[in-house]
This record gives structure tokens, sequence and C-alpha cells, in this order.
């Protein structure tokens, strides 16, 4: 490698190559945080900037017009232009320097990666934006308002009370635990905060292990490759932070009335005061290596972009599509809820809209996202946090955050403690959340923003995406079980180590299987195999462990469940595939609902006609005549993680853990025992002394294929084991020529 040392700035790595910079002055520590980042991870960084900017297609291929597509049709880049333009000066200076030093490694850091090579493409400097991009495009899914489409599906097909039938954690929607253990409860006195962010385990890594010290601040963490700074996780030796997904609703999805204007030359939308309002209309290509261009056409209403709309793809023309939509929208059906259905049983807001007047009927949908509305993204906070010495500072400095909306953990050496939510979430009407709603109702307008809920830490404090603080903002939240089983680990003791918190990051007891055990002692007329499989199931711990082959049979009842229920008369309406754009489709397809579901589905009084018990049976002889061999769960719940250029040699670890343990590596019930997602990283961040510290992430510090340290940390990884924070700089190693 060449020299990174300047007067300027210096890197140090320590022995799994995880960078530690330190500069003279914040905005050359900025500089030297996106070199070594553009030098150990550019082809991330390529195609994290062109997926955000809706051109990844133009090297990746045709797979990826989909993503490309929603980014133009979203507008996200041109929403971090404008969050952009919108920043103070300082921090707009803060970014621009991060920029900076991307461009001045990048050459550097293609030229490590054959990547570039294979694919042909050549990276070119980085807009001031970019990191905003980037931002946007990581996050803009977070809020899930593609469950929204799925809610619409359920409505239509089940009825407007069925609308949260499916609710639970989602195949898109990320989560995370986190834990705040006070002093009281610590063999030192002093706090520990410890977690794992939930994410789809991507190669390279989705989060840096990263230190950035300067005489203002000293302060290691994880960041966002593309991104400056430490948003989400971050230890300054006197203050420490962490967050989790709120599960917040904010983002919401308005039905549409086009038609096109008296002169034919343009497009207008009906507003909520009755009178037609300019559609802002452009046409953007997407270029596609090994295939012909795309033309996308961009639309805007004064709600949000266009990101769904009935015509067809490459209909050049809008006036079929208004028409189509004229024919079916809800004009005479808002009001039309069935309230007797809803709100106890599901938690449908009784006057939620009915917005579809038949089951297959095609909307024109905009989005409305509060970094669009608000030109902000929050960034000033990033800065802010870095210089942060107490709780108070962390929650000053997240006052001003907006996106995405978490749940954060702080603590402080002089025994402060926070938890809070942090994020921009408007005040609206509450169907605005289940569905999308008409946007010629004025009742459907943002009326202003929610104030962030805050709570004292009292015992310790669980954030596991379940219901508790955050649940005013949101509407479905995951399944209790990891918040309840961390809160139930914590309990047995009082004298936490931060070398003791790996046992909780490794807890694979699986709370969710309950209710289908408990189906089966009722089971009559069994055949012997059926009765000796009940037995052992019923016989099992209920822990996913690597190596237990009853956690593999367990998963394959589970599968056999899924697939029966799923194909059940009473579904029929969801079975088909789903319409509308490829990227929300993983929301819309039966099967996955069914499986992330399947707790509440086996619970539920909402579908009196669904013979559970007769489909459990059906599974359990059908996975007793399978005979299966005593497979340990490893083997079958194998890594595979998403790698823009597919690795076909690449060779991934089995993995202990399931959904709903706190190891929470996520297959997709009924479809794989395969795991996408899982912990993009795990930390303990010790209050007492941060050299106590500890982090792991998946695959290594370097992003590049075959280096010493691009897979280093996966086996410890795997086996949710956590490298020491080193924070000597006698015991780094300086980087020269």
């Amino acid at each position: 490698m060449s020299s990174v040392t300047t007067e300027a700035y210096e890197v140090y790595r320590d022995s799994w190559g995880i960078p530690h910079l330190r500069a003279s002055d914040p905005l050359r520590l900025s500089y030297a945080q996106g070199r070594v980042t553009a030098v150990d991870r550019a082809w991330q960084l390529e195609v994290e900037r062109h997926r955000a900017q809706g051109s990844s297609a133009s090297f990746l291929g045709p797979d990826c017009v989909t993503w490309d597509r929603f980014a133009r049709q979203a507008r996200l880049d041109d929403t971090a232009r404008r969050c952009h333009e919108a920043l103070d000066p300082d921090t707009a200076a803060w970014v621009r320097a991060y920029v900076d030093g991307v461009n001045a490694g990048l050459a550097e850091g293609a030229a490590r990666d054959d990547r570039f090579a294979r694919t042909g493409h050549t990276p070119t400097p980085w807009e001031p934006w970019v990191p905003l991009s980037i931002w946007i495009g990581t996050h803009i899914l977070f809020a899930g308002f593609a469950t929204k489409l799925w809610r619409e599906r359920v409505a239509r097909a089940l009825g407007p009370g069925a609308a949260t039938l499916f609710a639970t954690d989602g195949p898109g929607t990320a989560g995370s635990n986190g834990w705040l253990v006070p002093g009281e409860r610590t063999a030192t006195g002093a706090a520990i905060i410890a977690g794992d962010p939930h994410r789809f385990i991507e190669d390279p890594g989705v989060y840096q292990q990263i230190r950035l010290a300067c005489p203002e601040f000293d302060v290691l963490g994880l960041a966002v490759p593309g991104v400056p700074g430490l948003g989400h996780f971050g230890h300054t030796g006197g203050v420490a932070w962490a967050i989790t997904n709120a599960m917040a609703d904010y983002q919401d999805l308005y039905v549409e009335r086009l038609r096109n204007t008296a002169d034919g030359g343009g497009v207008e939308a009906l507003g909520p005061d009755g009178t037609w309002e300019p559609v802002t209309r452009h046409t953007e290509t997407v270029t596609v290596a090994g295939g012909p261009d795309v033309e996308v056409e961009v639309l805007e209403t004064r709600r949000g972009p266009v990101i769904i709309r009935p015509a067809d793809e490459d209909a050049p023309d809008l006036v079929d599509a208004v028409d189509a939509v004229d024919a079916v929208d809800a004009v005479d059906a808002v009001d039309a809820v069935d309230a007797e259905n809803a709100p106890a049983a599901t938690g449908a807001p009784a006057d939620a809209p009915n917005t579809a007047a038949a089951p297959d009927a095609p909307q024109t949908l905009s989005l409305r996202y509060p970094p669009r509305v608000r030109a902000d993204l929050g960034f000033a906070a990033l800065p802010a946090l870095l210089r942060a010495r107490t709780v108070a500072d962390v929650d000053r400095a997240l006052d001003g955050w907006a996106e995405p909306v978490n749940v954060v953990h702080a603590a402080d050496t002089e025994g402060g403690l926070l938890h809070r939510v942090a994020g921009a979430v408007p005040l609206r009407d509450p169907a605005n959340r289940l569905r999308p709603v008409p946007a010629w109702e004025p009742r459907h307008a943002w009326q202003g923003w929610t104030a962030a809920p805050a709570e004292p830490v009292q015992g310790f404090a669980v954030m596991a995406n379940a219901r508790g603080i955050a649940s005013p903002l949101g509407v479905e939240f995951a399944p209790p079980h990891r918040a309840d089983r961390i809160r139930a680990l914590l309990s047995g003791s009082t004298d936490w180590t931060p070398g003791a918190m790996a046992d909780v990051h490794r807890d694979t007891h699986l709370a969710s299987a309950e209710p289908l055990l408990a189906l089966l002692p009722g089971l009559d007329s069994l055949s012997p195999a059926a009765v000796k499989l009940r037995a052992r199931l019923l016989a099992w711990d209920r822990h996913m462990e690597a190596d237990s082959t009853d956690a593999t049979v367990f998963s394959a009842l589970r599968t056999a469940t899924v697939r029966r229920l799923a194909a059940d008369p009473v579904f029929a309406g969801l079975a088909g595939a789903p319409a509308g754009p490829d990227v929300f489709h993983p929301w819309l397809y039966l099967v996955p609902r069914v499986g992330y579901a399947l707790e509440g589905l086996l619970t539920t009084t909402l579908l009196p006609a669904l013979d559970r018990a007769a489909h459990v049976r059906a599974a359990l002889e059908e996975t007793a005549a399978a005979d299966l061999p005593d497979t340990p769960w490893s083997e079958v719940h194998v890594l595979a993680p998403w790698q823009a250029v597919p690795d076909p040699q690449a060779q991934w670890p089995g993995l202990g853990g399931d959904h709903d343990c706190v190891n929470a590596t996520s297959s997709v019930p009924g479809f794989t025992d395969r795991t996408a997602r899982a912990s993009a990283a795990r930390y303990v961040w010790d209050l007492a002394d941060r050299e106590n510290s500890l982090w792991a992430v998946p695959l290594g510090a370097d992003g590049v294929t075959g280096s010493p340290h691009h897979l280093d940390q996966l086996p410890l990884w795997a086996d949710c084991a956590l490298v020491p924070v080193v924070t000597d700089w006698t015991r780094l190693t300086k980087e020269t020529a």
C-alpha cells in the first residue's frame, strides 16, 4: 500500500486491520476517514453510490434496473442534494472534507479490487452530497412503507379488519437488539451498553469498525461506509451510544388521481382542496450494461414522488393510467369501513379508508417521506455526536436527528443514562399509518411533527423493536420474544462484565415456537411415526443451537405448516403473484408473510374458517414420512450474504439462532432455511474502561475479496464471539510507505 501518512493525519491499524485515524483537526480527520474508507472499500462505496443515484445497472446489469427505477422515481439523489444545500456551513464543510478524501482514495482502492475490471466500471469523482444520498438509499425502506401495500392487499382480500392480520417483524424491516445495564448491575460499577443491529448481510459488510481521533475528540465505533462520522454506534471514552430501529411509521403512501392537462402537455393531480394541481414530470434514462437503455418517467405531486402507477412501464402516455385510476379509485369508498371488524382485534384505526373498489384495482401512489419534505436528514447531529462528552450532549445532538427514526441508549462515566427516540415523525391522521390514503382528502395532510418520547432507565433498558417507548409512533412491531429473553437473561446477574455479554448475544431460545408446538398434544389419529416425532418435538428444549438436530426437525415441521396454511382457500385472494414494481415484491408474497406471521395466524380468532389443527396434523405426518436424517441445524441454516457480483466459489458458515432468537439469524420460514439477515455487527461498550470494550462484524475490516482482513472476523462472528477494542496507540501499527 502506498503511503497514507502526512503531516495532516496518520493511519494506524490493529491486528484485525481496523483503521485508527489521528488528525490535527476535525476537517482533516473527516478527509482521512473518507480516503481510508475509499482505499479499503472502493467497490462498496461505488455500488452504494450508484444504487442511491439509480445508476447501478450501468455496470451491474439488467437485474439492477428494478432498483434503479425506484431510486429515480423516489428522487433519492435529488432529495440528498436538497438536504445538502440546506446544511449549515460547518456541517457542509465537514461532509465536503470526507468527499474530498473519498475522491483522493478511489483510484487506489479501485486498483486493489478486481471487481472494477470485471465489470468495466471506473469510478468518477463524487459530488458533495453523495454521503447524504447513500444515507437515504440505505434507509429509505427502514420504515417499511411497502408494508402498507401488503396491508392494502390483505384488506381487499379479507376485509379491512384483517389489514394487520400478518403483523410481524417482516422481511423488509431492519431490527436490532440493544441493552443498557446500569452501574449497579455491573462488576465495575459503570454502565455497559451492548447489542447488535440486524440487517441483510452484505459483502462487504454494511458497518465499518473505525476510530476517529483529533485534539477535540477521540471516538471509536461503527460507521456506515460512504458516510462521515459514527451516527449509530460510538464510544468517546466518556460517553457511549447505540441505536435500534424504532419501528416508527413516518412515510405515507397517497392514492393520487391524475389527469392530463387540457393542452395535453402536462399532468395534474387532484389536491385536498378539490382543485387540480400541477405535477412535475420528466424522463430519465437508466443505462444498462448488457441490455438496452430504459426510460423512466419521473412524476411528483405536492405529496411526493410517484413510485407506483398502473400504466405499463413502457407506455409513453399517461392517459390510460389516469383513466384506469379514475375508474377504480376510492372516491366513493373512502369511508366504507367495516368498523365492527377492525380495531380491537387488529389495531387498525376504526376509520381507516377502504381505498379500493376491486380486489386487483390499480392505484397510482406517491410517497411522502420527511427528508423530501423538510430538506433535512439530521446530518448536523453527526459531528455533534463526535464532540459529545456526556449523555446530555448526546441528547442535545439527537434533538436534531431526522432519518431514520431510532430508539437510543446512551451512558456516560458520570452515571448519566439515556433512553429515548430520535427522528422526525409527522403528525397526521392515524389512517395514514395503515394503508395508502386518498390524496384529495384534507384530513390526510401532515400537520407538524411529533415530540420524541423518552423515559428514565429503571433497572436496565432493553430495545429490540418490540412495543415499548416507540409504541405511539408505529403500527407493527417485532414480537416481544427477543426483548423478553434479554430481560430474563440480564436479570440473572448483578455483576455483568463486557465478556459475559457474548453469552447474551449468542442465546438461541425460540419462544415463538410455542404456538405451533402447543397444537401437537391435541392431535389425534396420528401414525406411529408422527406420534414418535411429536414426542421428540415436545421434549425439545426450544433452542436453535447450531448443533441441534431437533432444531432442524422443528424447522421442517414449521416449513410444512406454513406451506399448508398458505395453500388454504381462506388465503386464495393473496396467493397470486404480486403486481406492481418488483422492488416491492418481497413484501407481497404470501408464503413468506405466513412464515413470519405464523405465531399470530395460529392463535388469531379472525379466521374461523382456517382449520389450524388439520394443517398442523398434515404437516406433522408429512415431516414424519420424510424420515429426515439427524442433520445439525447449522448444516441447513447457512449464511447467504448479498454480493453485487456473486462469487460462486464463496464458502459461508452455518449458524445457530433463528428469526425470533436473540441470536437473530433470519431465514424465511416456509421458503428457505438459509439466512440472509442477521447481526450486521455486535458491540459491547464498557463505560468503566473503553479498552475493555468488544466488537465484531460478520466479515472483516477490509472490503477487498482475498485480502487478509476480508473474512478474518467471520469465524468469530458465526460463534457470537467478539474481538477486543484496542485504544493504546503504542499497540497499533502505523502505516508508512
